[in-house]
């Protein structure tokens, strides 16, 4: 069988993302991250829905034991100690300025919406409003990116982690 090319998106594809977030997805025009098994780990989504709507979130992270995972340390307040690290870190929060222009480049690239021109997601580049956001990104964009994304990964290790099916 020959593997799916990382951005192409199948209707095996569709279905598994689907069953992943429990209604039909939607504007998917690409997988920007696979698990090891090969099925959707985070989805490239449009930059505006089919129905019009603006649609800031580029990377939808939605494998549900990653996403699990996450949600963990969003449980445990973790958005609130990385958004003050982000006042008091300079080199942190510049990184993450970067993470935000990078989001901002691969957007861009999907399609224009002066609604959400200079909107990136996740609360970049000042705040952490979303860990999925950031965690999506990271594993799309590759480690180095979004430290935020990288950091939260290397605390959900122990949990799920990238390299290893828990699909």
């Amino acid at each position: 069988m020959t593997p799916t090319p990382l951005d192409a998106v199948t209707d095996l594809d569709l279905s598994v993302l689907a069953e992943q977030l429990g209604r039909p997805p939607r504007g998917v025009v690409g997988i920007a991250a696979r698990c090891v098994c090969g099925r959707p780990l985070v989805v490239r989504t449009a930059p505006r829905l089919d129905d019009g709507t603006p649609f800031p979130t580029t990377y939808y992270l939605t494998c549900p034991p990653a996403v699990a995972a996450v949600s963990t340390l969003e449980a445990g307040g973790l958005m609130k100690e990385l958004t003050a690290r982000l006042a008091e870190d300079e080199e942190l929060a510049a990184a993450y300025r970067r993470a935000h222009d990078a989001y901002l480049v691969d957007r861009e690239a999907l399609g224009h919406v002066e609604e959400i021109a200079g909107i990136s997601a996740g609360g970049m580049p000042t705040r952490v409003k979303c860990l999925h956001v950031l965690v999506g990104h990271a594993l799309a964009a590759g480690p180095g990116v979004n430290p935020i994304g990288d950091e939260a990964l290397a605390l959900v290790r122990d949990e799920w982690r990238p390299d290893r099916c828990t699909c």
